[in-house]
C-alpha cells in the first residue's frame, strides 16, 4: 500500500495534469478526483467507465434523495430536512471510491475533509448519511456485475503451431451487466463488409495509405490528431463534460443529473462494442494489409512490412470502441446543451502541449472517428458503425434514465 505521503504527492501531480474548469461544483471536483483514482492505479479504460458510472449515479441518486425532481437511477433514501446535497454527493463520491480503490483510502480520506470543510455546517450530518446509504445500494447493487469475470478468451491455433501470447483484453467484458441498456446486445450491428466487396477494397486502400506509420499521405495534423486520441476511456471526454458543466447558472442536481447520464451512456457503450467486437472478430489493418492476398479481392495488394502510425489496441476491429463511447457522450451532451456552437477544447495527455478545439460536438466525435483512420487502427466504416451504436446508446440513457418526475 502507498504511504500517505505518495499518495497526497500523486495526487498533487495528477491535478496539475487534469485539465480544470473555471468553477468547479462538488460533482465536477469528485469527478475529478474519481480520475485521479483511475489513473493512479491504470485501470482499463472500460472499467474505469463502470468506476465512473458507479461514482456518479452513486451522486445523482444521494442529490436526487434530497432534492427530487427527477426519478431517481435506482436508490431514493428518507432525507432529515435541510440536509446538504453538497455533502450527500461529496459522501457518495467517498464511500463509492474508498470501497472501489480501498489502497487509496488515506489520499480519499483527506480529500473528502477538504471537501465537507468547505460547505456550511447546517445539513452536512444530514447530507452524509444520505450520501453513505445510497453509495453502499450502489455499490450492492454493482457487486456481482460480471466485472471480475476472468478472460477465457481462447487462442485461435492448430496443435503445436505458435501464436501471439499476450491475449486480447476485454473479451469477458459483454457480460457485464448493463446501466441502461436490456443486454449487451440490444444495439449490434450487422456484420462488416464482405472482403470480395468495394466497400471493403476501399476502406482497406485508405487505410493502407494514410494510416501507415511511414506514410506520406498524411498531413502533420492529421499526424497530431492521431496520436492525441490515443487516450481513451474517462479520460477523453470527461474534461469536455467538466467544460460544459461550468456554465452560469447551473445547479448541483443539474451537473449530478448530467454526469450520471454521460458515465452511464459511455459504460453501456464498451459492454455493447466488446460484444460486437468479440461477435465479429474482425481482423485489424495490421493483420488485414500483411495478408492482402488472402481476402481474394482483386482491388487490394498485399504489403508485407506495413505498421500503423500508433499502437493496435489488444482486441477486434469491427466496431470502432473510440467511436461509440465519444458518440454516446455527445449524444447526452447535445440532449442537455442543444447541437449549435459551443466553445470546446481539450488536451491529452498523449499529446502534450497540443489544445484542440471545435465548434460542435459533432466536430468532436467527427474528429475521434478520424483519428482512428489517421492512427491505421480502424476502417472508416468501422467508425461510422461505431458511432450510430452510440448515438442509440446514448438516446436510451436520455428518453428513458434519471426523467423529470412531473
Amino acid at each position: 500500500m502507498r504511504s500517505p505521503t505518495l499518495c497526497n504527492a500523486l495526487l498533487a501531480t495528477a491535478l496539475v495534469i487534469l485539465p480544470r474548469v473555471a468553477a468547479a461544483d462538488v460533482i465536477t471536483d469528485w469527478n475529478e478526483k474519481a480520475a485521479i483514482c483511475i489513473a493512479q492505479v491504470n485501470q482499463a479504460p472500460f472499467v474505469g467507465t463502470r468506476t465512473m458510472a458507479i461514482v456518479h449515479t452513486a451522486m445523482f441518486d444521494a442529490v436526487n434523495s434530497i432534492e427530487g425532481g427527477y426519478a431517481p437511477y435506482k436508490v431514493k433514501v428518507p432525507a432529515a430536512p435541510g440536509s446538504s446535497a453538497e455533502a450527500a454527493a461529496a459522501a457518495a463520491a467517498h464511500a463509492a471510491l474508498v470501497k472501489l480503490f480501498p489502497d487509496l483510502k488515506a489520499m480519499l480520506d483527506s480529500e473528502y475533509a477538504k471537501s465537507l470543510s468547505s460547505l456550511p455546517d447546517p445539513g452536512q450530518a444530514g447530507g452524509v448519511a444520505v450520501g453513505e446509504k445510497v453509495a453502499a445500494q450502489i455499490l450492492a447493487l454493482r457487486a456481482s456485475d460480471g466485472a471480475e469475470a476472468p478472460n477465457t478468451y481462447r487462442p485461435v491455433t492448430s496443435p503445436g503451431v505458435y501464436v501471439a501470447t499476450t491475449l486480447p483484453v476485454a473479451s469477458q467484458w459483454a457480460g457485464v451487466k448493463p446501466w441502461a441498456m436490456e443486454k449487451c446486445s440490444q444495439f449490434r450491428p450487422g456484420p462488416p463488409p464482405a472482403l470480395m466487396g468495394s466497400e471493403w477494397a476501399r476502406d482497406y486502400n485508405e487505410i493502407k495509405t494514410l494510416g501507415a506509420k511511414n506514410s506520406t499521405s498524411r498531413t502533420p495534423e492529421q499526424t497530431t490528431i492521431a496520436r492525441f486520441w490515443t487516450v481513451t476511456g474517462p479520460a477523453s471526454w470527461d474534461a469536455l463534460v467538466r467544460q460544459l458543466a461550468a456554465a452560469p447558472g447551473r445547479k448541483v442536481i443539474d451537473n449530478a443529473r448530467l454526469f450520471a447520464m454521460v458515465e452511464m451512456a459511455a459504460a453501456d457503450a464498451y459492454i455493447s462494442i466488446f460484444d460486437a467486437k468479440y461477435t465479429f472478430n474482425f481482423w485489424r489493418p495490421i493483420t488485414a494489409i500483411r495478408n492482402g492476398d488472402l481476402a481474394g479481392n482483386k482491388e487490394v495488394a498485399r504489403v508485407d512490412d506495413w505498421q500503423p502510425l500508433v499502437d493496435t489496441p489488444m482486441h477486434p476491429e469491427y466496431p470502432c470502441a473510440h467511436c461509440i463511447t465519444s458518440a454516446a457522450v455527445a449524444t447526452v451532451l447535445e440532449a442537455e446543451f442543444g447541437t449549435g456552437t459551443l466553445p470546446l477544447s481539450m488536451t491529452s495527455p498523449t499529446a502534450p502541449g497540443v489544445v484542440r478545439k471545435w465548434t460542435t460536438l459533432k466536430e468532436y466525435t467527427d474528429e475521434v472517428s478520424a483519428a482512428r483512420v489517421y492512427g491505421g487502427i480502424h476502417y472508416r466504416n468501422s467508425t461510422l458503425v461505431g458511432q450510430a451504436m452510440g448515438r442509440k446508446v446514448g438516446e436510451l440513457v436520455v428518453h428513458d434514465y434519471l426523467t423529470p418526475s412531473h
